[in-house]
């Protein structure tokens, strides 16, 4: 596993880290959340041994990563913010470099290269200089850098930055394929790779832990937990719908004649709404249940507000 304790990085009088304790687990992909500047690469970076804790210790595996630096980094695939390359290098030449850093040579090395241009679809950029790159193909070089010698944990600072739609798509299928015997930290602050990939989420601002959770724990703090809206053909009773036992309240929504109808904390309401629609015979056409919105409930955390 991974064990962070009482983790700490001050720069000067700012502190960007401030005394963060969690453990990681083989198979877990954990979603590390924040709001710019919150302290996720500060933290990635300490993981990854490039940089030294004020206070605190980092274990990977056993190995403390100030004390027993390079047996830990073995295990370790890091992609840094920005995936920093030797631009004037090829794709290829410069995976070839990565893998003989690793100590691969002869086959073994050319295996690794091609297993991972193949994984990230890379085979069509390997001869041109990474500086020709688009900024997507850049990131995927990066991702190809940190898998290439199969590490036992992934640190990936925003993995899917600068990738379209369908590059997105694939990258994430990638970490939940290696995610089963390895432990993913994904920092990010984009939510929807949290609901996409991510088993846990751990969410900082300041550089403090405030919430440790999965990312449905966490969608069910918000006010849009177990919420069902309504899109009708004509007005529907917003006081009826009000009315209903266990319901919060109603909401008006930007299209015509669509309802958000709000749920007290802990109860379920689609029930006693679609029975009100038979009973009315309302003309809907569409019924959705939410599991909540991630994105009220990082900002009510990151700003301090209850969730």
């Amino acid at each position: 596993m991974i064990e962070i304790h009482n983790l700490s990085k001050r720069f000067a009088q700012h502190t960007a880290v401030d005394n963060l304790s969690f453990q990681v687990q083989a198979g877990e992909v954990l979603g590390f959340l924040g709001p710019n500047g919150a302290g996720k690469s500060t933290t990635m970076k300490m993981l990854s041994g490039f940089l030294a804790p004020t206070s605190g210790r980092v274990s990977i595996f056993g190995c403390d990563i100030q004390r027993q630096t390079l047996q830990a980094q073995r295990q370790i695939g890091y992609l840094p913010e920005g995936a920093p390359c030797y631009g004037d290098m090829t794709v290829r030449g410069f995976l070839g470099f990565i893998a003989e850093v690793r100590g691969y040579r002869g086959a073994e090395k050319h295996q690794r290269v091609a297993k991972a241009v193949a994984q990230l679809e890379l085979d069509k950029v390997l001869e041109q200089s990474i500086d020709t790159l688009s900024k997507g193909f850049k990131r995927r070089v990066g991702l190809a850098q940190a898998i290439l010698h199969d590490p036992r944990v992934l640190i990936l600072d925003e993995p899917t930055d600068g990738l379209d739609p369908n590059q997105k798509h694939q990258v994430r299928g990638l970490i939940q394929s290696l995610a089963a015997d390895k432990i993913v930290i994904i920092s990010t602050h984009i939510l929807e790779e949290v609901s996409a990939v991510c088993t846990r989420a751990v969410v900082i601002a300041h550089g403090k832990l405030l919430a440790d959770e999965t990312p449905l724990q966490l969608q069910s703090r918000s006010r849009y937990h177990q919420a069902v809206t309504l899109v009708s053909d004509g007005a529907l009773d917003q006081a009826a719908l009000a009315a209903l036992p266990g319901v919060a309240g109603v909401e008006e929504n930007a299209n015509e004649h669509s309802l958000t109808v709000l749920a007290q904390p802990g109860q379920v309401i689609f029930a006693q709404v679609n029975q009100l629609i038979h009973a009315r015979g309302w003309q809907v056409k569409e019924l959705d249940v939410e599991r909540g919105r991630l994105d009220e409930v990082f900002r009510s955390l990151t700003r301090g507000e209850v969730a």
